[in-house]
């Protein structure tokens, strides 16, 4: 059976080296995993109370085919900075791609 043409182009985006990057996966007491990333940096200004915190959240797209399963807590290191998984890691509709919200370690 073929690879879908979301699913090469995806492949492509990913393998593009103007877009994606080379990270390393380890999940939480496991063994690293080279992983190609798509970095997504977005700034959010979350409301607590009466207080706006501004925090710079950094978002990452990443392949299911390459982490079927990425929880809160595992680790990607990116260009020598170590980041953590927090909260829930979500699928697109596709089912190919997660996308997850990291914080520095």
């Amino acid at each position: 059976m073929g690879m879908s043409a979301f699913a090469k182009a995806i492949d492509d985006l990913f393998g593009d080296p103007n877009i994606g990057r080379d990270a390393v996966y380890t999940p939480d007491g496991g063994s690293a995993v080279p992983v190609r990333i798509i970095a997504r940096r977005a700034d959010e200004i979350t409301g607590f109370g009466e207080a706006r915190l501004w925090s710079e959240t950094t978002r990452v797209d990443l392949r299911l085919a390459e982490v079927p399963n990425p929880r809160a807590g595992d680790r990607i290191e990116i260009d020598g900075d170590t980041f953590i998984i927090q909260g829930e890691p979500v699928r697109d509709r596709e089912r190919l791609v997660w996308t997850l919200d990291l914080r520095s370690a």
